[in-house]
């Protein structure tokens, strides 16, 4: 999951997180206490193989099943490659076909994922060494930099590199920006910023102001480095702007990165990359006779001219390259009457395994994270069996979303419905238990006007819709609906409102605060038997009058002016149009 801004508990029942399986008799959830407990959590009623007769209707029974079943000890965390990947998978393929569902890529119901491992070895030792000021400038693995190859090659020297400041590194048309305008890149090593122009927030007209566009991305500073023809390329950290400190970077980039091999992305892709800390940034500019901090406050204005740097980068990584295997599971009602134009429901069944070096409970049980997003799938899956929809509706259950959202890249690049037929994707991500809400939070508020039916939908039900508390995190970019937006395919991600019907915004920033510091990517985000279903299951409600209104309807959602995703939806419904003629 990589929306943080997500809630687990009710304010009631923040003390009472973790349970696990002793108890193995199956029972409905009980209400929530009439305040905070004491007391030891209770044990957690759910094993693989409960029986529980499902009803064709969205109900927080069937919810509640599901979720037990799917974040239970015996799934052990369902990290691709294990055993808790085959009895997730096998598990969602059998409620399909329960349901009356049909297999949902092409006459299978797995999409196969392949993916590449790239572990840097000897990191212990290994310097960005950088020759400047007649002297070499050594930037420490861990201490100073992270660093890595996105190429999946074993060994790679980038050797007597000239370095360039490019400031954010952004190539965007639609804004009139170009850091890159009059500067030649090839085979060089770029110094970056985190976020994107408009952050500092001293002209909100500048992009989108203090909400992150997709440019100020991580992701998108490599992929614009790699298109430009650079060596290499370094994002410089800042907590605030990057809304994650330098502990998260260095757990992100010590561990083995996967990834897509380039077979099936063909993107350009750098031969180095890597972060700084601020610090280190600081120095190398000073060694180099330039101010990091003041060409920074340059890179804020538009004119902005890349700036060479007096200073050459070296670096030689060796990697150990693996291979392996995946599988998303994909589910369809037909439609009855345009079964060639398809709305796609999308949630990660995969979470974060087993960790035998941890004392206790052993188990990323992923109970929200993304329990509740499949339950919720497969919630809605049973209810348009029943409904029978005029457009075609499709249940994507995607893998390795927790290594880069990896599964839906991989859906976006072999759709089983041509993306320009595809109509929208409503993805459910980390899904609050928490009471009912008077609002639902929709990331990145402002993109398309697929929010704006969802609002009509929320409005019927007496409520709101309200926008991410912090979009200058960019949540907006960290989940798999994020994949079909950068295609071009109209993408709403929602989750729970800050707004309890009980208790108000200051319960739900509580809990959501709770979920957060204590059980986001934890052993912890297990499921607990007093949790109180009634908000989740009026919010899985509401995805499904969404989808409905969308598969009964000729409504094809658009961008809004200004989103990054505009121009790609009209090219590829453009493309579309003139294939069918």
């Amino acid at each position: 999951m990589r929306r943080l801004v997500l809630a687990c508990l009710t304010v009631l029942t923040l003390a009472a997180c973790q349970s696990h399986d002793e108890d193995k008799t199956a029972q409905a959830p009980a209400p929530a206490p009439a305040g905070p407990s004491t007391a030891p959590p209770p044990p957690l009623p759910a094993v693989a193989n409960e029986h529980h007769e499902f009803s064709p209707e969205i109900t927080g029974d069937d919810f509640a099943a599901h979720l037990r079943v799917i974040s239970s000890d015996e799934y052990e965390g369902r990290k691709p490659g294990t055993l808790g990947e085959r009895l997730t998978t096998n598990y969602l393929i059998e409620q399909f076909k329960r349901m009356g569902l049909e297999p949902g890529n092409k006459g299978d119901w797995i999409q196969t994922v392949p993916a590449v491992s790239t572990a840097l070895n000897g990191q212990d030792s290994l310097s960005l060494d950088v020759a400047e000021g007649g002297g070499k400038e050594a930037f420490a693995f861990g201490k100073d930099m992270v660093v890595g190859t996105l190429q999946a090659k074993a060994d790679v020297d980038l050797k007597d590199s000239d370095i360039v400041f490019v400031g954010y590194g952004v190539d965007a048309p639609e804004a009139q920006w170009n850091d890159f305008d009059g500067v030649d890149v090839k085979g060089k090593t770029l110094v970056i910023l985190v976020n994107d122009p408009g952050w500092n927030g001293k002209d909100p007209s500048l992009f989108k102001g203090r909400e992150m566009t997709y440019y100020g991305r991580w992701t998108y500073k490599y992929e614009e480095a790699a298109r430009q023809g650079a060596a290499a390329a370094f994002i410089v950290h800042q907590t605030e702007p990057a809304a994650y400190g330098w502990n998260v970077v260095q757990s992100g980039w010590t561990m083995p990165r996967l990834d897509l091999p380039e077979s099936e992305d063909p993107a350009p892709r750098l031969p180095v990359a890597g972060w700084l800390t601020h610090e280190a940034a600081q120095r190398l500019f000073a060694k180099a006779g330039k101010n990091f901090d003041e060409l920074a406050k340059q890179a804020d204005m538009r004119g902005f001219k890349a700036v060479p740097l007096d200073a050459k980068a070296s670096i030689h990584l060796q990697s150990t390259i693996s291979h392996s295997l995946s599988n998303n599971v994909i589910g369809m009602v037909k439609g009855s009457e345009k079964p060639d134009e398809a709305i796609v429901y999308s949630a990660h069944w995969d979470h974060l395994g087993r960790d035998p070096a941890l004392k206790g409970h052993q188990i990323y049980n992923g109970a929200v994270d993304n329990g509740t997003g499949i339950a919720a799938l497969l919630e809605i899956a049973g209810k348009f069996a029943q409904d029978k929809p005029k457009r075609s509706v499709i249940f994507a259950a995607v893998t390795m979303e927790e290594s880069g959202l990896l599964g839906s890249r991989y859906y976006v690049a072999h759709p089983p419905f041509p993306l320009a037929k595809t109509v929208a994707d409503i993805n459910m991500d980390a899904l609050p238990i928490t009471g009912p809400t008077k609002d639902m939070e929709v990331v990145g508020l402002g993109q398309g006007d697929l929010e704006d039916t969802f609002a009509e939908v929320l409005k019927a039900d007496g409520r709101v819709v309200s926008g991410d508390a912090s979009p200058e995190k960019g949540h907006y970019f960290r989940s798999d609906h994020f994949n079909f937006a950068k295609a071009g395919v109209p993408a709403l991600s929602a989750g729970g409102g800050i707004d309890m019907v009980n208790g108000g915004k200051a319960a739900g920033e509580a809990a959501e605060a709770d979920y957060v510091k204590n059980h986001y990517h934890q052993p912890t985000d297990v499921y607990d038997m007093r949790w109180n279903f009634d908000g989740v299951t009026q919010n899985v409600k509401a995805f499904y009058a969404l989808g409905e209104k969308l598969a009964n309807s000729d409504m094809w959602p658009a961008w809004k002016d200004g989103s990054e995703f505009k121009a790609v939806r009209e090219k590829s419904l453009a493309a579309g149009s003139k294939k069918k003629k």
